[in-house]
């Protein structure tokens, strides 16, 4: 078994049912997927980066991308399975077909492709240098404040979730964050005792809102649009 330092895994299954196809759709001239590709290869921080899919035509995209692909998921690959399923599946054929062990994985969700080269290597360093077994990804939340968050019932009538902070200025709760797909990563050894990236003492890694933008639906393909186009402009601007 050769002993290796840090793999990449980027789990892009091809059963997409909110946006078909979705990993692989159009995002301003290149697959969503090669987004993420390209970061992780302009990071110049992993000895691999793999693609863990069961579609040939994924696969082809990830080659066509520069990457080896060396083989199809061959499990975990329903709707229910977790995503870090995924990625522990991805970890055993890596070791039972190309005889490689690593020691730091990092999971990079095909769906962000507004994650950008430097925010991996900022996310990495602080997970080096912080000696984290286990860290995940988060945004704060700005424009939307969800201490005033509410249900509403039948006829529209609400049911405040925290029902002291309506009584709260907005500037002085505490910052609340959301948790995002973007960059998580964990000690191989820990990740596999523990079955999650949510494993014992896991920690969160703030990002900027823009780059945290995690495809699910459509309205989450239009916000990440809308946000590619406002960062293009002010690029021109500049």
């Amino acid at each position: 078994m050769v002993e290796k330092k840090t793999i990449a895994i980027i789990p892009a299954r091809g059963g997409s049912k909110r946006i078909p196809k979705k990993n692989i759709i159009d995002f301003f001239g290149k697959p969503m997927i090669a987004w993420t590709i390209e970061a992780a290869q302009e990071s110049k921080i992993f000895d691999r980066i793999l693609v863990s899919t069961d579609d040939p035509e994924i696969a082809a995209i990830a080659k066509e991308y520069g990457l080896e692909v060396p083989f199809l998921r061959e499990e975990a690959k329903d709707d229910h399975t977790p995503i870090s399923g995924a990625t522990l599946a991805a970890l055993r054929q890596v070791e039972q077909i190309l005889g490689e062990e690593y020691e730091t994985v990092v999971q990079l969700m095909a769906n962000c492709p507004l994650r950008r080269c430097e925010h991996i290597v900022q996310a990495y360093h602080h997970f080096v240098e912080a000696k984290a077994l286990f860290q995940l990804t988060c945004f704060r939340f700005n424009w939307m404040n969800p201490w005033w968050a509410f249900h509403l019932n039948d006829q529209g009538q609400p049911s405040a979730i925290f029902p002291e902070a309506l009584k709260t200025r907005s500037q002085d709760l505490p910052l609340l964050y959301c948790p995002t797909g973007a960059i998580w990563i964990a000690k191989v050894s820990a990740f596999k005792k523990a079955g999650t990236f949510y494993g014992p003492g896991h920690s969160f890694y703030p990002i900027d809102w823009k780059a945290a933008v995690d495809i699910d639906d459509k309205d989450d393909l239009e916000m990440a649009r809308a946000v590619f186009l406002m960062e293009q402009q002010a690029k021109a601007i500049v």
